[in-house]
């Protein structure tokens, strides 16, 4: 229901998401009330240009769609890139394969070819390769790829293996020449990348799945003598992104990266990762890494409720503290206090509340399908997705997850711009945006049990509004058609 501010011609939409089973669900404002809480817009102060929310093309969730009906299929490729779908702008894919692929590949499988010529994506065009193609045939908007490495082939490193090890200063011109190689081939299927980061996860994964490992001044020299030539040269609109990785350890690798402009000019930003922490955001690495950098990106590249097998069609449990992740486990005796139990839902929105309200442009999720097993992944990595599937059956189940990421990507645009805001609701958290087509977009979340009023003032306008208890909403201010 859209309700008429006719003094200054503006209307305001509110969308709802709850642990009482509401997917955002259109909901009315109130009648003007005088509510305690006051959340009151500053369109005039503005911070970072969005570019865009997403999740990621991995081998497990094209495999599985490839198992499914045509008619699923496509629901769940609507779901996520159509017009009514959650318009996802901003995804990221894998280069060779990683941990949720069906096993260990490589496009460089030729021992000792220093000049790949036998280089090949075939791995990729029955899985990867149409499911990317089939989004952007339903995405009206168009969406960007990012694409990150877990690995070097084996040949190419100092341990000859899959997992852990170095990259041979012998194979820097080679690996500089695979990126190039990988850009091109895709592009010849019609799939323009729009960015690459360097190395997943660079300090690696406990020597589990597929890794290199970097340290912050191997990286940027890579990028430096090699990489950044390499692409400035044959692939100048691809960005790069640095390190990959979770936040605490941000300070040393954007000062690396930007501490001389030789290595600087190559770099257009820095990726990260949610690992490090389920509530804590890490205000102050992220606003030091947008003080090194302020006009270079800082994306948010990989999240996902991991050690964890999906519940399925359990709304309930997305609700629920419960959740735990690998560090709740085996997390250094002196971090596990950043690793309780959580509620998935939660975690998810006030991490990108979070990230947006400390300079984060850009914020991506991991697979976006998953098996109920939380697979098929060849190393047992059990995770969730926000889509969990029954190939056997048939059957898809949209979590409750889906639907909280659909607030941002579907209804903050890639160039809007983050605005400031006041908030005086110490149970309410908050972040707000304007859109290229200045529509005003604003994202409450409660996280507690009650209901909660607040007004919202924008300029003269001002409406009252309820959100649920355990609920997230995107209210959406426009100019009256």
């Amino acid at each position: 229901m859209k309700v008429d501010n006719s003094k200054n011609k503006l209307e305001v939409t509110i969308y709802e998401t709850s642990a009482n089973g509401k997917k955002l669900t259109e909901v009315l404002s109130l009648d003007m009330v005088l509510a305690k809480d006051i959340i009151e817009i500053k369109p005039d102060e503005q911070h970072q240009i969005i570019t865009g929310f997403g999740g990621s093309f991995t081998e497990a969730s094209a495999f599985l769609l490839n198992q499914l009906s045509d008619e699923k299929r496509n629901l769940v490729l609507e779901s996520y890139f159509g017009d009514k779908g959650a318009r996802y702008s901003l995804t990221r894919t894998h280069m060779n394969s990683c941990d949720f692929s069906l096993s260990n590949y490589s496009y460089a499988s030729v021992e000792g070819d220093e000049n790949l010529e036998f280089f090949s994506i075939h791995e990729d065009e029955d899985t990867l390769i149409p499911m990317i193609l089939d989004a952007m045939r339903i995405s009206k908007d168009g969406f960007k790829i990012i694409s990150s490495p877990w690995t070097a082939p084996p040949w190419m490193k100092d341990n000859n293996s899959w997992v852990g090890g170095k990259l041979l200063p012998k194979y820097h011109k080679t690996w500089a020449l695979f990126f190039s190689k990988y850009l091109k081939a895709y592009k010849e299927k019609g799939i323009n990348i729009w960015g690459i980061t360097v190395e997943n996860e660079p300090h690696g994964n406990g020597d589990n799945w597929e890794s290199m490992i970097y340290t912050p001044q191997e990286m940027s020299d890579f990028v430096k003598n090699h990489l950044g030539p390499k692409l400035a040269e044959e692939h100048r609109e691809v960005k790069i992104l640095g390190y990959d990785q979770n936040r605490d350890g941000l300070k040393e690798w954007v000062d690396e990266m930007y501490k001389t402009e030789e290595s600087s000019k190559y770099f257009s930003g820095t990726a990260i990762h949610w690992y490090e922490s389920t509530y804590e955001v890490f205000p102050e690495a992220l606003q030091y890494a947008h003080e090194k950098a302020p006009t270079k990106y800082l994306i948010q590249t990989e999240a996902c409720v991991d050690a964890e097998v999906p519940r399925w069609k359990d709304d309930d449990w997305y609700w629920k503290k419960g959740a735990t992740d690998w560090g709740y486990d085996w997390a250094p005796e002196h971090q596990k206090y950043w690793h309780p139990e959580y509620v998935p839902v939660f975690r998810y929105a006030r991490d990108i509340i979070g990230c947006l309200n400390n300079y984060v442009d850009g914020w991506i999720d991991w697979n976006m399908v998953l098996d109920t097993q939380g697979g098929p992944n060849w190393f047992k990595n059990w995770c969730v997705a926000p889509v969990i599937v029954k190939p056997e059956s048939d059957e898809v189940y949209f979590t409750p997850i889906y639907y909280t990421l659909s607030h941002f990507s579907k209804y903050i645009r890639p160039d809007a711009v983050r605005i400031g805001f006041i908030n005086t609701s110490p149970y309410l958290q908050v972040t707000a945006a304007r859109n290229p087509d200045s529509s005003t977009v604003i994202i409450v979340l409660n996280e507690t049990s009650e209901s909660r009023d607040f007004n919202i003032k924008l300029d003269d306008f001002e409406r009252s509004i309820s959100i649920e208890g355990k609920a997230i909403q995107t209210i959406l201010i426009s100019e009256k058609n």
